[in-house]
């Protein structure tokens, strides 16, 4: 994929969509050079800035089959969602026809799943995950 967008949740989606390498438009002639030939052979080329961000995603996530995102329920990425738009609990609860105490067991629920600490790795997650834009 050729881009203009770098940013890890452009690069981590079109992974997820069946990308085999991603570079962007302004990299040097050689990376762009590099990469197509790569694709003509059928291998994958990844500029070294998304090769960093691969490597720190596994360290933080991949390694660990606790950090599954597919272990969250559709409501608990519901409240992440929210949580990364800056909404108080106040406010999910609200926007879900939920009370407070359910949306806080959410977030306990969906901390404790993830091995986080805070909403900072929340809202950091839900960027990365594509939940939000950044």
């Amino acid at each position: 994929m050729l881009s203009v967008h770098d940013n890890e949740q452009y690069f981590f989606e079109a992974l997820k969509v069946g990308a085999s390498g991603y570079v962007l438009k302004s990299a040097a002639n050689t990376d762009l050079i590099d990469a197509c030939r790569a694709a003509m052979r059928g291998d994958s080329f990844i500029y070294p800035p998304a090769a960093a961000a691969i490597v720190r995603d596994f360290l933080e996530h991949g390694a660990d089959p606790e950090m599954d995102p597919d272990r969250l329920t559709d409501r608990e990425q519901e409240v992440i969602k929210q949580i990364a738009e800056g909404l108080s609990s106040d406010e999910i609860a609200e926007a879900l026809t939920i009370s407070k105490k359910t949306v806080d067991r959410h977030r306990s629920n969906i901390l404790e799943k993830l091995g986080m600490r805070n909403r900072v790795e929340l809202t950091r997650y839900a960027i990365r995950r594509g939940l939000v834009e950044p």
